[in-house]
């Protein structure tokens, strides 16, 4: 019994590595790029990363539980739907980076609904995400509990390696106006790697992965 425990946190410690390891992943870090880019502060950026973490922990919850609860898979095919989303969420998302780029913010970021947007990034990564993490899951654990505690230990670590991540980005933000002027150019360089990251990843799936063929 004592060396099942042993095991089972050692499961849950490898669990919290890979969600900080996949939370770095390069379309999880474009598309909040776009984002925290734009908040100029480094307080709003770091929260960027904590409300993506907890969007895509959150769905990979549901649907992981779901999935597992119900002994079955999600199908190759909408597991691939569900990554063309992510790349067609990046393409926008650099669309609107570059236009508020373009605009020097005008809109500006100083708004309640970066957070939203974080949380619902998240979201869609967290879809895409669900069916790798439920076929990880059920190689890794034996009963419905350990499912649900690996895959929230998961999640921690995907809000941790992307809080770091946001709050690296957003240490430049402490220097001021110096760095601040520079938003604007940051916001559309941010916008174009989304958009060419997007459209790589559209064409990954659609035709090496098989999803348009």
């Amino acid at each position: 019994m004592k060396n099942v425990s042993v095991n089972f946190l050692s499961v849950l410690f490898f669990g919290l590595i890979l969600g900080m390891k996949h939370a770095t992943e390069p379309d999880h870090v474009i598309a909040v790029s776009t984002i925290a880019s734009r908040t100029k502060t480094l307080k709003k950026s770091s929260l960027t990363g904590i409300y993506w973490g907890i969007g895509h922990t959150a769905t990979l919850l549901l649907i992981g539980m779901i999935v597992i609860g119900l002994k079955t898979a999600i199908p190759e095919k909408v597991s691939l739907t569900l990554e063309l989303f992510v790349g067609i969420m990046l393409v926008i998302l650099g669309i609107l980076s570059l236009r508020d780029g373009r605009h020097k913010l005008a809109r500006n970021d100083e708004t309640e609904y970066t957070n939203i947007k974080s949380l619902i990034i998240g979201f869609i990564h967290g879809l895409a995400g669900s069916a790798a993490m439920v076929l990880l899951t059920m190689t890794t654990v034996e009963s419905y509990f350990q499912a649900f505690l690996y895959i929230c230990i998961f999640g921690v670590g995907t809000i941790i390696g992307m809080f770091c991540f946001t709050t690296i980005l957003g240490l430049p933000f402490i220097l001021g106006s110096k760095v601040k002027k520079y938003v604007p150019f940051i916001c559309s360089l941010a916008g174009a790697i989304s958009i060419l990251y997007g459209i790589f990843y559209i064409y990954e799936i659609g035709f090496k992965d098989g999803l348009f063929i």
